[in-house]
């Protein structure tokens, strides 16, 4: 897991690094050191919980740092999104950098789809207003979750960054 967050901290990178809005690639720049932290913070427990006897205290820890891991990860989604929706440079001819700009672009053109979509709605209420779908917006989380099944057979190619494949088993 804390291997998996570091995939995330430079995700958060790439997507700061190519933000056309300062303060969006600021604020994800802050919840990648954040989840680097959290994530680094989560090996060193792993690796002195695997080397000292079992306690409830000890297992207690793991799992609050993972649980705060998970937090950070889903953070710097957030702020990938925000920074997405404000626009993105095109990256470098840089196989990960052009992945994860791909993979945004995707994700930013499923959400203006169903925005549009949304907004076409004629269904209007008592009031006169737009009922809106019960379904949400996209996310770039829900994205992940969605291509998970999938990345089992990726397992061949870990040199490039796969995103969707680190909230397999996470969330």
């Amino acid at each position: 897991i804390a291997s998996d967050g570091q995939v995330f901290v430079k995700f958060g990178h790439i997507v700061a690094k190519h933000c056309l809005d300062k303060r969006c690639s600021t604020e994800l720049l802050c919840a990648a050191e954040q989840t680097h932290t959290i994530s680094s913070q989560l090996s060193i427990v792993a690796r002195v919980k695997a080397v000292t006897a079992e306690s409830k205290s000890s297992s207690e820890l793991l799992v609050s740092n993972a649980q705060n891991l998970i937090q950070a990860v889903l953070h710097v989604l957030k702020a990938a999104e925000a920074a997405c929706i404000k626009g993105l440079q095109q990256p470098l001819p840089d196989p990960e950098e052009e992945e994860v700009a791909a993979f945004c672009m995707c994700w930013r053109k499923n959400l203006l789809w169903h925005r549009v979509k949304e907004s076409l709605n004629s269904d209007r209420d008592e009031l006169g207003l737009r009922k809106t779908q019960a379904r949400a917006e996209p996310s770039l989380t829900a994205m992940i979750q969605e291509q998970s099944p999938q990345t089992k057979d990726n397992a061949r190619h870990p040199k490039t960054i796969k995103v969707h494949t680190i909230m397999d088993s996470h969330l």
